[in-house]
């Protein structure tokens, strides 16, 4: 295994996979918990990722296995978790956080890949495992519940309400 490449795109990346699993989830220790458990895996399967798309395959990683979660405790309101902000936090990221709770997991992954990592549909199609039709149909159902039920947050991806 060629650690050194390994250990270099894994400083590179963790950043950007730590905030797109934050955003995914809401909760910093779940986020941290599953970039630690993607870069292991990438780490395991590094030969055949190596020449090709880590990154995508620890942003599937890391969606699949939050969805995962979510499915295993459906008692747990998600909102309780990703609407909790401290007082310290900029407005903005009070904003995002409350707005990705309105979504359902398979809606706030589509969203975050799409219009945050800022991957093509055929990319987040790829990442999830998904097709584009079903990519253009969670985004297109993410961004109503916005539109109605957070608008501000619109204008932080590009979008008008």
């Amino acid at each position: 295994m060629d650690e050194q490449g390994f250990t270099e795109w894994a400083v590179g990346r963790q950043r950007q996979l730590l905030r797109s699993a934050y955003l995914l989830t809401g909760d910093l220790h779940r986020a941290e918990d599953l970039v630690q458990e993607a870069l292991t895996k990438v780490a395991l399967r590094w030969p055949r990722l190596a020449d090709g798309n880590p990154t995508a395959y620890a942003l599937r990683i890391i969606a699949r296995d939050n969805i995962s979660w979510w499915r295993r405790r459906r008692d747990v309101p998600t909102e309780s978790v990703l609407d909790a902000g401290t007082s310290d936090e900029p407005e903005v990221a009070l904003v995002v956080r409350r707005a990705l709770a309105r979504l359902t997991p398979s809606q706030r992954a589509v969203l975050v890949l799409r219009h945050l990592e800022d991957l093509t549909e055929r990319e987040t199609a790829d990442v999830l495992g998904i097709s584009i039709g079903t990519v253009k149909s969670q985004n297109a159902a993410a961004l109503a519940r916005l539109r109605t039920g957070a608008p501000e947050l619109l204008s932080l991806i590009g979008r008008t309400p």
